[in-house]
C-alpha cells in the first residue's frame, strides 16, 4: 500500500478519504503493471476511472469546506489545483473512451495520478494541517 501515516492531516474525514484514494490508486497501478492481456484489464481500469471521476470531486469539496471552516489563507490557490486535477481526470477519461481504451494513455495517466496524489497530499495538504496547528484549530473545533 502506498499510504503512509505521515500523510495524516488530523482531520478524520479527510484522512479516511485520502486513504481510500491511495488504496484505489494502488489497485489501479497494480492492475496496470500486472502481466497479461490488456483487454482483460480494461474492466477493472474502467471501474477505477469511474470511481475517480466522482470521488475526487466529492473529496475535493469536503477538503475545501474544511479549509473554509478554518479560514485557510491558501484556499483559492488550493481550489485551483483541485480544479486542474478534476479537469485532467475528465479529459483523460474522455480521450480514453474515444480511443477505444488506449493502453499507453492509461499508463501515462496512472503515473501522473500516482505522482500527483503523493505530492499533493505530502506537500499541499500538509500546509493545511500546519496552518490548523498554528491557528490552534483542529478537526473537532
Amino acid at each position: 500500500m502506498l499510504w503512509k501515516d505521515k500523510y495524516l492531516l488530523g482531520v478524520p474525514q479527510i484522512d479516511a478519504q485520502h486513504k481510500e484514494l491511495f488504496r484505489r490508486v494502488d489497485s489501479f497501478m497494480q492492475t496496470l503493471r500486472a502481466p497479461g492481456d490488456w483487454r482483460q484489464k480494461v474492466p477493472k481500469l474502467n471501474e477505477t476511472l469511474e470511481f475517480m471521476k466522482t470521488y475526487v470531486v466529492e473529496h475535493f469539496r469536503d477538503e475545501e469546506e474544511y479549509q473554509k471552516s478554518i479560514g485557510y489563507p491558501g484556499f483559492d490557490a488550493h481550489k485551483q489545483i483541485h480544479s486542474g486535477m478534476v479537469e485532467y481526470v475528465l479529459e483523460v477519461s474522455q480521450k480514453y473512451e474515444s480511443s477505444n481504451f488506449d493502453e499507453t494513455l492509461m499508463q501515462q495517466f496512472g503515473g501522473k495520478l500516482l505522482a500527483w496524489l503523493i505530492n499533493h497530499v505530502a506537500a499541499e495538504d500538509m500546509r493545511i494541517a500546519d496552518y490548523a496547528v498554528k491557528k490552534g484549530v483542529g478537526a473537532n473545533d
